[in-house]
């Protein structure tokens, strides 16, 4: 069994115990921002305006909570390293996350404004939770273990979204079974869930992952201010970045490719029903994506183990290539389910060896402030795909086109990570001061 785990990469209490934020907050993203709430919000919140507004509304609140993470999770990050607060301000914004969406169940038909308000709070909170849980990983692993326990978090993550989708998507569609009064009240039950789930399996974290020790630049004192600390400490990382080339160079194949990534994540359902894929087989490929990338996060974890990070996510980008030209000839249910196969298959692996691969190229004292960076590079990926997708579509009159559009990014992505010298990074990494 502890050969097994080592593979794995949850071979120490503290791995699987900072995997397990993984398992809570993957119900949010499944639940609610992918499953339910974009539906509950377009047919009960905003019910009494036109679809259309209802969607722009909904688009501009998922913007602005988009927005506002991109401009505060490097000074977020800052004040967490300057004070040693990772896991204390990981708690804050999962408390805010954790209220906003039980709060979701209070949500009535025509209180748009309610629960627009409700959905930025939650998405800004669990984004800003990913600036400190995902700055943890360099203290806890090993540079050679990295990869491993990032894919083997995102597989548990994977696990544990699905299993709760599952569940609320059977109380929503059969209530009754369940002894729930009917649809819209199974819809706040999945809510109240979500956040039971997400503050639940985030207690290992707190108990098992120690807080990194607080660590003072030369010219800085315990008793500064934080936030002004924090936004000299931002311009200097900024500085900093620059010199660390590898790093930022990973930063900028990541936003191009991941980008790609989000923009078929955004636009597989509409581009779906667009073509005629029922709605109950869309939902199901979904589900289907939640628990095919458990196995293969695992893979690509080994995988990376063999060929090293690097040459995995290229793999992962030229599967993604595949999907798009299989995506263009799509016209049946059944290629929508394999194209949800495919994508299961490497949606995990790309984005966890991406995480690592950017933990081992930075300065482990600073971690929250570069992953306060990558937070931006991440939050700003899926602006141009969209737009792009857009713009091929209105050129061309069909969304066919606009599927190819993507691999643009796959290829962008590909070239700038040639650039990447992981070896060099990791060595600027050790001689940071």
């Amino acid at each position: 069994m502890t050969r097994l785990l080592e593979r794995l990469g949850l071979h120490r209490p503290e791995l699987r115990a900072w995997a397990m934020y993984d398992w809570a907050n993957s119900a949010f993203q499944t639940t609610v921002i992918t499953a339910v709430f974009p539906d509950f919000f377009a047919s009960v919140a905003a019910a009494d305006l036109p679809p259309a507004v209802a969607t722009a509304r909904f688009a501009w609140a998922t913007t602005a909570a988009v927005a506002l993470i991109a401009i505060a999770g490097p000074i977020l990050g800052a004040i967490a390293d300057f004070r040693a607060l990772k896991k204390p301000m990981l708690g804050v914004f999962m408390a805010i996350g954790v209220a906003a969406t039980l709060l979701m169940a209070t949500i009535d038909r025509g209180e748009w404004q309610y629960a627009a308000a409700l959905f930025m709070v939650a998405n800004f909170a669990i984004a800003a939770s990913f600036v400190f849980y995902d700055s943890l990983l360099p203290h806890i692993a090993a540079p050679d273990e990295m990869d491993r326990v990032s894919t083997g978090a995102y597989a548990v993550g994977y696990l544990g979204g699905g299993l709760l989708l599952v569940v609320n998507l059977l109380w929503i569609l059969a209530p009754a079974s369940f002894g729930i009064a009917d649809t819209l009240a199974a819809i706040k039950l999945s809510f109240i869930s979500v956040a039971v789930w997400w503050c639940a399996f985030s207690i290992p974290l707190f108990r098992r992952v120690p807080e990194p020790p607080r660590r003072l630049e030369p010219d800085e004192a315990a008793a500064d201010s934080p936030v002004r600390t924090a936004v000299v400490r931002l311009g200097e990382t900024f500085h900093e970045l620059r010199g660390h080339r590898q790093a930022f160079l990973m930063l900028v194949a990541f936003l191009l490719y991941n980008d790609g990534i989000q923009t078929i994540i955004r636009m597989a359902t509409i581009y779906g029903a667009e073509i005629g894929i029922d709605r109950n087989a869309r939902i199901a490929a979904f589900v289907l994506v939640q628990f095919v990338g458990v196995p293969f996060a695992f893979l690509f974890g080994a995988f990376a183990g063999r060929v090293g990070a690097k040459r995995a996510v290229f793999v992962a980008l030229f599967v993604y290539t595949g999907i798009s030209i299989l995506g263009y000839f799509m016209t049946a249910a059944w290629h929508f389910f394999a194209l949800a196969l495919l994508v299961g298959s490497v949606q995990g692996g790309s984005q966890a060896l991406s995480r690592s691969l950017f933990a081992r190229m930075i300065p482990k004292h600073k971690s929250s402030e570069y992953f306060g960076f990558f937070s931006v590079f991440e939050k700003f990926a899926g602006i141009a795909g969209p737009a792009l997708f857009a713009a091929s579509v209105t050129i061309f009159g069909s969304s066919r086109a606009a599927v190819l559009s993507v691999i643009l990014f796959f290829l962008a992505g590909a070239l700038v990570l040639t650039r990447v010298d992981v070896a060099e990074g990791e060595a600027q990494a050790r001689r940071s001061p």
